[in-house]
């Protein structure tokens, strides 16, 4: 159970980040998803973190938004607390 949960928790904790990245850059779901191959619906779940997304996807949204992939996971989580 523990496992889940902390896939569960990175996988909102990413989400949150990959909203941040979009809104800054003022974003809507659609123009991130035109400007990758990732289907719109797809990046309110990605952000929401109701979906597991594959290495290529983060890729893909990485090109969206004109960052290095590192700079998706640049973001604050606590592996002891979870």
């Amino acid at each position: 159970m523990a496992k889940k949960q902390t896939k569960t928790a990175f996988q909102v904790a990413f989400g949150k980040h990959l909203e941040k990245l979009r809104t800054e850059r003022d974003l809507s779901y659609r123009q991130l998803a035109q400007r990758c191959d990732v289907d719109f619906s797809n990046i309110s779940k990605i952000e929401k973190g109701e979906i597991n997304i594959q290495l290529s996807s983060v890729l893909q949204l990485a090109k969206g938004l004109n960052v290095n992939p590192k700079q998706l996971f640049e973001f604050e989580f606590d592996l002891d607390k979870e």
